[in-house]
């Protein structure tokens, strides 16, 4: 392919915050135009969060904003008055293939932007919505935010150690943002190829609570099935053992943070065999009690112990490649900084960097699936707030200078 993958699909893009944004980053990275429709008087939460550039906050100087929203254009709509629900209703039905937003149910269908209305009209589009609890429940009023959403599947019970308090994983607890938006991206790439062959559109009511679901499969099934309710383990895994992050000395390099430590899962016993030999074949290595998984698992604790005290002799990298050329699975643990000397991401070029208007020079993430014939392709740096508004209002629904002009002093496209 000369072109990107979804060139030519056009992408109205009422989502905000974390997850609705992240899947139409990737629709973007892809080819496709994605047009996001904001508000100055309701702005992105995420516009109004750090960090910022210098430190000096502004709608247009946020760093996570920034992240999730590369690729984009933008134009300002306000969408409580009458005329900019219009304007984006046109939007929709003569300029958009798919629509995508996270309200809370109901409030796009309280615009008269909802699927059932738009699709009389328009019976090709494709509609995606990512609320909490999906739509014909009695939940589906109910709104949510990832710190809500991953206590309440059932991932914050299950992360931290037994004898200690839950941990909220990810940022901000909110773990399951980065994970529901490939999904959501999945389904609809899935629903383009029904468009394409048949002509028909779809819509795709994704309940992000049931979605994460899958997340907790295991001991959901332990549950119906045998009564057995999942508690925290730390790093334990059933099968695999050792399995766990260990100490190593400190770098030099500070961006590892003031410790360093390695992740190591042995999925085998020709992967502890190679472990063994990687440690130089210690004798109590060679003790019975750990020639077995299960025989492993019964005295896990001192064999994370005996293991710790060798990684400590090494620094986290020097240890990483050594035991992966052995065959070892293992990692460094990076802290944030210490991701973007990552030799494998630099190797993948996974944090190009991008310059915006007004947040200057910053990096950012690319899908993490590097397609041979389907290659993906950052096409601008995020947009500012209504930064394509004129464009749009000009190109796509054709109205002239002085109309925009009225629509701009009545606080319409604001």
């Amino acid at each position: 392919m000369t072109g990107l993958p979804l060139e030519g699909v056009r992408v109205a893009d009422f989502t905000w915050v974390a997850m609705g944004p992240m899947t139409t980053r990737y629709l973007a990275d892809f080819g496709a135009r994605v047009l996001r429709i904001e508000s100055e008087t309701r702005p992105d939460t995420m516009r109004t969060s750090p960090p910022f550039r210098d430190k000096v906050p502004g709608p247009n100087r946020s760093g996570a904003f920034a992240y999730w929203n590369a690729g984009k254009e933008s134009i300002a709509l306000n969408l409580k008055s009458p005329e900019g629900r219009h304007l984006a209703r046109r939007l929709v039905l003569e300029w958009a293939d798919v629509v995508v937003e996270n309200f809370t149910a109901g409030v796009m269908e309280g615009w008269d932007l909802g699927y059932e209305a738009l699709a009389k009209e328009k019976p090709g589009l494709v509609m995606l919505s990512l609320s909490t609890f999906g739509r014909r429940n009695h939940l589906s009023s109910q709104p949510g935010y990832g710190p809500l959403l991953t206590p309440l599947v059932g991932v914050t019970h299950l992360t931290g150690w037994p004898d200690r308090a839950p941990v909220c994983p990810g940022p901000f607890g909110a773990y399951l943002d980065f994970v529901l938006p490939r999904m959501a991206a999945f389904a609809v790439l899935s629903a383009l190829d029904h468009q394409a062959r048949t002509g028909r559109g779809a819509y795709l009511d994704i309940s992000q609570f049931e979605a994460s679901l899958q997340m907790v499969a295991p001991p959901v099934m332990a549950m119906a099935d045998d009564g057995v309710e999942a508690n925290r383990a730390g790093y334990h895994d059933p099968d695999m053992v050792p399995h766990g992050v260990y100490p190593c000395r400190r770098e030099r390099d500070a961006a590892l943070g003031e410790e360093a430590w390695i992740a190591i899962a042995v999925e085998n016993e020709v992967q502890w065999r190679a472990l063994k030999d990687a440690m130089g074949n210690p004798l109590w290595a060679e003790d019975p009690r750990f020639e077995t998984v299960s025989e492993r698992t019964a005295c896990e604790e001192e064999l994370d112990q005996r293991l710790s005290k060798w990684t400590r002799r090494y620094t986290a990298r020097r240890l990483m490649v050594r035991l992966q050329r052995a065959g070892i699975p293992c990692g460094v643990v990076h802290s944030n900084r210490s991701l973007f000397s990552d030799a494998q991401l630099k190797h993948r070029g996974h944090f190009p960097t991008v310059r915006g208007p007004e947040i200057g020079e910053h990096r950012v993430d690319v899908p993490e699936s590097l397609l041979s014939l389907t290659p993906h392709r950052i096409q601008r740096s995020a947009p500012l707030l209504g930064e394509h508004t004129y464009e749009v209002c000009r190109e796509i629904l054709g109205l002239v200078d002085m109309e925009i002009a009225k629509l701009m002093e009545k606080g319409v496209l604001r």
